[in-house]
């Protein structure tokens, strides 16, 4: 039987995580409630406005990155590029990461607390079956949609969560997914503030290019067959 006396060392990495996120959710709801955050957020007003957060900067940009994933009240990439230019490369690809990985996981749970009973009975086995109840299939398709830039975030993560799906699989591979979009933004924001602001803009514009063009020539190529 499980013991109630005391929590599993899980479920107290997990209260600890949700606290954090809470204080970011509501320092920044707070803010917006204020008027401290102009309603149609840009890259300027968001670096301007993490930079005089002083040591609570990093928080904000997690919160933020956390919020636009769980809610979507606001677009995450100017966010992620705003953390490059305030923390530069490596602290601001972190910040980005971690917000969006928090994200994701809220994102997971609620889905999985909310919906996944109604699938299991609308589905019933065939929700364990083929590839839908394949783990390494679905920790597949997460992971490369993480790398697409015009795949949802949200999406997947609240789709992801009504699947067959275990927890640590889905957070393993957001985790590994998101990292370069994170470093690519966050690269950007930090060259933008620099001399070499228009050559990273062609560089990001040109890895998006290799990014899609063969996917599109894919698409064409079975529109041509059909």
């Amino acid at each position: 039987m499980l013991r109630t006396g005391r929590l599993p060392d899980f479920r107290r990495r997990h209260r600890s995580v949700l606290a954090v996120v809470a204080v970011a959710l509501l320092l920044v709801l707070v803010l917006w409630r204020a008027d401290a955050l102009p309603p149609a957020m840009t890259r300027a007003d968001i670096t301007a406005w993490v930079d005089a957060a002083g040591i609570l900067g990093p928080l904000v940009i997690v919160g933020l990155m956390t919020m636009a994933i769980v809610a979507s009240p606001l677009p995450s990439a100017p966010v992620a590029v705003a953390a490059g230019a305030v923390y530069g490369h490596v602290l601001g690809t972190g910040l980005v990461a971690l917000g969006a990985e928090l994200g994701a996981i809220i994102a997971f749970l609620i889905a999985r607390r909310l919906g996944r009973s109604a699938i299991q009975r609308y589905l019933g086995a065939k929700l364990e079956t083929g590839l839908m109840g394949s783990q390494n299939a679905l920790m597949l398709t997460v992971f490369g949609s993480r790398l697409l830039p015009f795949v949802s975030f949200d999406l997947i993560s609240y789709a992801a969560g009504l699947t067959a799906l275990r927890f640590w699989r889905f957070a393993l591979a957001t985790a590994a997914g998101i990292l370069p979009a994170s470093f690519i933004l966050a690269h950007l924001g930090s060259e933008l503030v620099g001399p070499d602001g228009p050559s990273a803009i062609w560089a990001v514009l040109g890895l998006g290019l290799l990014t899609g063009a063969p996917l599109l020539w894919a698409a064409w190529k079975r529109e041509q067959g059909g």
